[in-house]
């Protein structure tokens, strides 16, 4: 899960008139908005009664985990999956994101005392243990503490907030107890300890550095690790016998690595079980389930078929050694066409009949929706010599339509298009507010008045370009030819179309989403119709022009679309974005974490911790020695020491009405510093096999892996 930090004070202050009332105005007021709760989660259930013991289930993932090791710098979401279903959780989250005490580990959990020190009792339940039959006890943690808090280098942690705090760690006053005793409040504690490792692991450094990469030795979770197959692209996990809790149902659960454009495919040959899949694979799974014929196949009637018509290339035959010999050849000519007619009549039946086939497939196959526990934005990188100016910020976060961004994410997703308001809080979870008001009035005359200024002007009436070819104050630049306007406008007559034959054919529900989709086109179409024909603004003879560095691939094709759509927005206040897409395997390492780029588009993971998880991503940068700059992943660039202070007592305040108060007032903070513009959340569109239960869009909350199962 990606961290995050805050801004500063000082400087939050010094922005000027012009985002001090909004400020004032996005942290007051009692209301709290929240997603729709459809938005939230969307999971197949089903009381275990009615759920059978056994079988199989294939759950697609991206990729292998690199580690098994949660706190490597390559953990990534499938660690996270095979942790949460093999090791402790101490607490785990509902669909709003709210921590709830995992009882299958736990008693009780609390803060005892909160002077001189913060102490927090973990009453264990008597009955955990590991898979080797040892108990989970202070042993554990003491050694995922010493492993994690910093202090011995020797271990390759990828961060030590939280347990940097931690003056010690013992049993507790009575049996099955864990007594840990803070240096500093710390409200994020429940945070600690998830997942839970065996000090076999923690213990010592090279089990911790490499023995965890590929297996574990012991669980302590209804699952264990049994077989991690590179070759095969799955890990499987097996029951875990020795589990003290409800059983897991499985007898297996196979994460299966599946490129997103094959799951649909793969889920149709019965080859996975649960994927999630694109926009459009989710509608033609929805359009099967909706359509599927109950009809039966005719059943054989023991008839002998008819004799077989000439081939089409017998016939063509035929017809060629009639015109070489000059006889009959009206008559082979028509064969031919007869025979051309029946091929073509034939590969459509096989076509329809492969189609039909396909449906039936799908038809066993459900769609949950929900918001994904992650978010898009837009990061500004502050050190470029346009965006060092906060004006100009300003005015591209004002410029962007970012409720027309999430109608194009969220529409055919069948989601409810709701932009995000929050940098550090998701629809839907607990405590969100949106505090998008920090920076000011969007739109693009205010967009516009900002960058007059801050001294960028539209060309002049009558200027002229310089002998040298370079625009002058006031001095129209032309334009960069885009063939993605008549793209686009092509692709909203085609969805036009569809619509209209859709309709023709009594799915008037699929029509209306299409018609939907050629709206949104036919509106991103004029957008860039617009773009194409502004020239951008200019100051002292430069252009105002920002790279959009992008990644490449399939997958981030999501991304691009977006751009292409700010980048319209942009120009129409007179602010050229120029798109150049990279390597996506090096997207990270040589853009976005050098600075190499102006505009970038990315996402980061949701938290239920987010003065914890927050810090690194808005912490104000640090030069070091040498010039270097400290970013740690604000890639931004920008920071306040006032946001770092509020998320530094949002981090200590054991107050939960007080620590949501700080959230939101670091809130406001970063959004006026505009270096970060959060857009939306994606779609999480999960196919599910209708047999099974338990599986889903999850969205924040935690899945319970030992509920899943095949239906009675």
């Amino acid at each position: 899960m990606a961290g995050g930090t805050g801004r500063a004070w000082l400087a939050a202050c010094a922005m000027g008139a012009v985002l001090v009332p909004a400020l004032t105005a996005c942290i007051t007021g009692d209301a709290t908005e929240r997603a729709a709760p459809r938005s939230v989660q969307s999971v197949s259930t089903a009381r275990r009664a009615q759920l059978e013991r056994g079988g199989t289930a294939r759950w697609a993932v991206d990729a292998l985990p690199a580690t098994l090791n949660a706190y490597q710098f390559e953990a990534d979401a499938v660690t996270d999956r095979v942790a949460g279903a093999v090791l402790p959780s101490l607490f785990t989250l509902d669909a709003e994101g709210r921590p709830q005490l995992n009882t299958d580990y736990l008693r009780s959990a609390e803060i005892t005392e909160r002077e001189p020190r913060q102490r927090v009792v973990y009453t264990l339940d008597p009955d955990a243990r590991w898979s080797d039959g040892t108990p989970i006890g202070a042993d554990d943690f003491i050694a995922q503490w010493k492993a994690l808090n910093g202090e011995d280098k020797d271990y390759w942690s990828a961060r030590n907030v939280g347990y940097d705090r931690i003056e010690k760690v013992r049993k507790g006053p009575e049996r099955h107890q864990v007594e840990v005793t803070f240096t500093r409040p710390y409200a994020d504690w429940k945070s600690l300890f998830t997942p839970l490792y065996p000090r076999a692991v923690t213990g010592d450094a090279d089990a911790f550095n490499d023995g965890a990469r590929t297996e574990l030795p012991v669980s302590g979770g209804p699952f264990e690790v049994a077989d991690v197959d590179g070759e095969a692209g799955t890990v499987t996990l097996e029951r875990n016998d020795a589990w003290w809790g409800d059983p897991a149902l499985l007898d297996e659960l196979v994460l299966a690595a599946v490129p997103r454009a094959e799951r649909r495919a793969a889920l149709a040959a019965g080859e996975l079980d649960i994927a999630e899949v694109t926009p459009g694979d989710a509608e033609r799974i929805t359009a099967a389930r909706r359509t599927a014929s109950a009809a039966a196949p005719d059943a054989d009637d023991g008839k002998q078929p008819p004799p077989a018509a000439p081939s089409a290339a017998d016939a063509l035959g035929d017809l060629a050694r009639a015109r070489l010999e000059g006889e009959e050849v009206e008559a082979a000519a028509e064969r031919y066409r007869d025979a051309y007619a029946d091929a073509e009549h034939a590969r459509e039946r096989q076509w329809a009949t492969r189609e039909e086939a396909d449906r039936e497939a799908m038809s066993h196959l459900v769609v949950h929706r929900a918001f994904d526990p992650s978010w898009t934005q837009l990061t500004l990188n502050g050190t470029s010599p346009a965006l060092t100016d906060e004006r100009v910020r300003w005015a591209v976060a004002r410029a962007v339509d970012r409720a027309a961004l999430a109608e194009a994410v969220h529409g055919p997703a069948d989601l409810p298009a709701t932009p995000l308001g929050s940098h550090l809080r998701t629809l839907g979870q607990a405590g969100y507010r949106d505090n998008s008001a920090a920076i000011g009035e969007t739109g693009t005359a205010s967009a516009a008045g900002l960058l007059d200024d801050a001294g960028w002007l539209m060309p002049g009436a009558g200027a002229k370009a310089g002998r040298d070819g370079d625009a002058k104050p006031g001095a129209a630049a032309p334009a960069p030819l885009n063939a993605a306007g008549p793209a686009t406008a092509a692709s909203a007559a085609l969805l036009r179309q569809s619509a209209a034959a859709e309709r023709a054919a009594g799915d008037d529900d699929a029509a209306a989403r299409t018609e939907r989709r050629a709206e949104a086109a036919e509106r991103r179409a004029a957008e860039l119709a617009e773009a194409a024909a502004t020239p951008p603004r200019t100051k002292d003879g430069a252009p105002l022009e920002l790279r959009f560095v992008l990644p490449d691939g399939a997958d981030a094709a999501p991304l691009r679309a977006a751009a292409r759509r700010i980048a319209a927005m942009l120009a129409t206040v007179g602010i050229r974005a120029v798109t150049a897409e990279v390597d996506a395997d090096r997207y990270f390492e040589e853009h976005i974490a050098t600075g190499d780029f102006d505009l970038a588009l990315f996402s980061w993971p949701a938290t239920a911790y987010p003065a914890t998880d927050a810090r690194p991503l808005f912490r104000k940068p640090r030069e070091l020695p040498g010039g270097v700059l400290r970013v740690e992943q604000n890639y931004a660039r920008i920071g306040t020491d006032y946001v770092d202070q509020l998320l530094d007592q949002a981090a200590g305040e054991l107050d939960e009405k007080e620590h949501a108060a700080l959230l939101d007032r670091a809130d406001a903070r970063i959004w006026a510093a505009a270096g970060s513009l959060p857009l939306y959340q994606r779609p999480q569109l999960v196919a599910v096999r209708d047999t099974l239960a338990g599986a889903g869009a999850f969205g924040l909350q935690t899945p319970r892996y030992q509920d899943i199962g095949h239906r009675r």
